[in-house]
């Protein structure tokens, strides 16, 4: 192994080489911290702004027999699975950021969307059950058939409506009101203030969940997006419009 020999002398840095070194740094540093800003910047926005939930009638929903809410038109080949828990702020930043951009994608046939709604932050709203109640007004609503409801109901939920973590969340009327001012019926609001489907909810949100495990193991949280059983990765600014390929 070489080793410096004993007789050399460090040589001082010239103050000229100092200042330069220091005014290169600095406008390395700026050009980091700019770097960093429009990079939040542009992930922070709303994808597709202003165009709003699904519009086209031919997207319809059904919900499955394990609990899962698919929204798309028949016959679409691809499907993304999206695991959320209503009251998560993560999935509400999804939701807020790509939506409007999913919802055009539904619109225009390229995907459908399969939810798995899961409940393992109920113990994280003030009531300590509104993840569940939350997931069977979805049901209530999806059961009903129609995408363009379902749809808005869904992006009512998770952006502007969504509760804060230990804060005031929504009871059965609150969450019915919501479901009407996406176009749901009186039949479907009755579903919700009656708690018609908060027992199966909650068996299918334990069922999700156990699915999600399965995927991710340790790692498992939300929200979660996967093609053909593959983690996408949400942070990537075009994952919508890469899926519609």
């Amino acid at each position: 192994m070489s080793k410096p020999s004993s007789k050399h002398t460090p040589q001082p840095v010239s103050s000229r080489t100092t200042y330069a070194l220091g005014a290169l740094a600095l406008v390395l540093l700026a050009v980091i911290v700019f770097a960093v800003y429009r990079w939040n910047q542009g992930s922070d926005q709303p994808r597709n702004d202003g165009y709003g939930s699904v519009h086209d009638a031919a997207v319809s929903v059904a919900l499955d027999s394990d609990g899962a809410i698919v929204l798309g038109k028949p016959g679409v080949a691809k499907t993304i699975e999206i695991f959320e828990d209503p009251i998560c702020p993560a999935c509400g930043n999804l939701e807020r950021i790509y939506g409007q951009e999913i919802a055009q994608q539904l619109d225009e046939g390229k995907f459908a969307v399969r939810y798995r709604l899961v409940s393992f932050l109920d113990g994280m709203s003030k009531s300590k059950d509104y993840s569940t109640r939350a997931v069977a007004a979805n049901e209530c609503v999806a059961q009903a058939g129609d995408g363009r409801v379902y749809s808005k109901f869904h992006e009512l939920l998770f952006t502007t409506k969504q509760p804060e973590e230990r804060g005031n969340d929504h009871d059965n009327q609150a969450l019915a009101a919501i479901a009407k001012e996406a176009g749901a019926s009186d039949d479907v609001a009755r579903c919700i203030t009656g708690g018609q489907r908060i027992d199966t909810a909650r068996n299918h949100a334990e069922a999700a969940m156990k699915a999600l495990e399965g995927k991710l193991g340790d790692d498992a949280g939300t929200p979660s997006i996967f093609i053909d059983d593959k983690r996408i990765d949400w942070q990537n600014d075009n994952w919508v419009l890469d899926a519609a390929k």
